[in-house]
């Protein structure tokens, strides 16, 4: 499996989801601050979430801002100048 996928797999996997009291989705990922989505249903506070989750990794990677290990996973490489 490509290392973002599994990366962005070991995360869902860590998401925690719960219904607010007025009856919508509220998920989150503990290890990524700020990745968090609250829908109608489940499933779409699933797919919000993933979303979130993969516009974050893009930015945090674009800016090279460290992001947490997951699964056993690290994104954090620093290449070697050329």
């Amino acid at each position: 499996m490509p290392i973002l996928t599994a990366f962005t797999e070991a995360a869902m996997h860590e998401a925690t989801y719960k219904m607010l009291e007025d009856g919508t989705f509220f998920g989150e990922i503990p290890s990524c601050p700020g990745v968090w989505a609250n829908e109608k249903t489940l499933e779409m506070c699933r797919n919000v979430l993933r979303e979130v989750l993969e516009e974050r990794l893009i930015l945090k990677l674009r800016d090279g801002d460290p992001l947490p290990s997951i699964g056993g996973i690290s994104l954090n490489v620093i290449a070697a100048e050329a």
